[in-house]
């Protein structure tokens, strides 16, 4: 498995403008999320928010389907493993589509990269899914993601290097059908990223994510 760079520190991060328009890269030790970890264990979410409405979305390239539902119910009974005959828009996700207001306390915790882009303010997407889970492949601005539990997998390919997908197949589908076929002058850069590592994606690059484990994760988007 390949990185998109050796994974950095705040001790030897390269200038920021090597990568900021031209490729991803792995930061480690940048900040310090313990508090904001320890109020997204299952137990302490639920405490908070089991009552809360979420919006969840279908996991295919476009997310054509919304649907609302308590957050106890999204993971007491939907957060649970890929289904390997389910496609990506029939399988319900929940990334993204946070409500600011509710979630705002939360949200107040999380310490972000303190790189940012000239022109650019930042942007959460927060979210928790479960085994085997992801987005296919797709791509938008820029902007960083935290794993806060688990390991999420990532396959990216510069905006050049369009790859070739079905936008409603699940992630896991295209990893054990499509990737072993690829030759190696196609395969993606790919890495996986754990708990306190954050992966930084320019501008335009297409990217699919697989959590390997039930995760709690968290966008930063520039934008």
């Amino acid at each position: 498995m390949s990185s998109p760079h050796p994974r950095s520190t705040c001790t030897d991060l390269p200038p920021l403008l090597r990568y900021a328009y031209k490729r991803p890269v792995i930061i480690q030790g940048i900040t310090d999320n313990s508090e904001f970890r320890s109020l997204c264990r299952r137990e302490k979410l639920l405490q908070m928010y089991g009552d809360r409405s979420v919006r969840l979305s279908t996991a295919n390239t476009y997310s054509y389907d919304k649907v609302d539902v308590p957050f106890q119910e999204y993971v007491e009974h939907l957060l649970r493993p890929q289904d390997l005959d389910s496609l990506g828009v029939d399988t319900l996700y929940f990334f993204g589509d946070n409500n600011f207001t509710e979630w705002g306390s939360l949200f107040q915790k999380y310490i972000p990269p303190p790189f940012k882009l000239p022109g650019t303010t930042g942007a959460y997407s927060f979210g928790i899914a479960g085994s085997g889970t992801g987005v296919p492949f797709h791509w938008h601005g820029p902007g960083y993601s935290e794993v806060i539990y688990g390991r999420k997998r990532w396959f990216l390919y510069p905006p050049d290097k369009t790859p070739e997908f079905n936008p409603n197949r699940t992630t896991l589908s295209w990893m054990l059908e499509t990737y072993p076929l690829l030759p190696a002058a196609e395969r993606p850069i790919e890495c996986t990223i754990r708990p306190g590592e954050v992966l930084y994606f320019p501008d335009h690059w297409w990217h699919a994510t697989l959590n390997l484990d039930t995760s709690v994760f968290i966008s930063t988007f520039l934008g």
